[in-house]
């Protein structure tokens, strides 16, 4: 599934979309498509779209599982939950590797996203970041909801090594989203990227699940 302005949608102005359109959006893929029974996974921000799709269409879902993603506290914005601090200088918010007063987004970038990366591994990824571009407005969404969680089977892919989402703030994110397995992997947060067997092994045992 590409969320608006994502993958196979690059390119799309999304400048009206709010989060709830996304959902309606992608639950009439998925119903276009005949799925049933479906394993739903999301990486980072992305986590903030699975309860949502899980609250709209409940019984499409068999198991939910969130590849170190986010999860902010209701009322409170992605951008809000990141802060404005570097890690650990507010125990309230995510923070940044670096400290933002001195290093500007693009200088963060490679910590945060290509920390257990090669520098040719990093110069490859980093020269494409930036081509999907989520809506602006699941920035300022803060209407989360998560209680309708505990009733769908779901897993944490933690990444131990993650520099954005650091682990511990992973595990505060597993308990808000009410997942009962975590499944712990040693990459940082482009898992995808760096350890795709050790991911892909993860998602085929996860699916096996009754």
């Amino acid at each position: 599934l590409d969320a608006p302005g994502c993958g196979a949608k690059r390119g799309r102005d999304t400048s009206g979309l709010c989060i709830d359109d996304i959902t309606s959006e992608l639950i009439a893929e998925m119903e276009h498509a005949g799925m049933k029974d479906v394993i739903l996974v999301g990486h980072s921000q992305a986590g903030t779209m699975l309860p949502r799709l899980a609250e709209r269409r409940p019984g499409l879902f068999r198991r939910i599982v969130y590849v170190s993603c986010c999860a902010p506290l209701p009322g409170q914005t992605i951008p809000q939950m990141i802060g404005t601090g570097q890690h650990g200088s507010n125990p309230e918010e995510v923070g940044w590797p670096l400290d933002p007063a001195q290093h500007p987004h693009q200088e963060q970038y490679r910590h945060m996203f290509c920390n257990d990366m090669d520098e040719q591994e990093a110069a490859r990824f980093l020269a494409k970041l930036g081509r999907d571009r989520w809506p602006d407005q699941t920035m300022q969404a803060s209407d989360w909801r998560y209680d309708h969680l505990t009733n769908i089977p779901s897993t944490f892919v933690l990444c131990l090594q993650d520099d954005i989402l650091t682990p511990p703030w992973q595990k505060k994110f597993a308990q808000r989203l009410h997942t009962q397995r975590t499944v712990r992997i040693d990459a940082g947060h482009q898992v995808m990227n760096t350890r795709p067997h050790a991911l892909a092994e993860s998602l085929r045992h996860e699916a096996s699940i009754g």
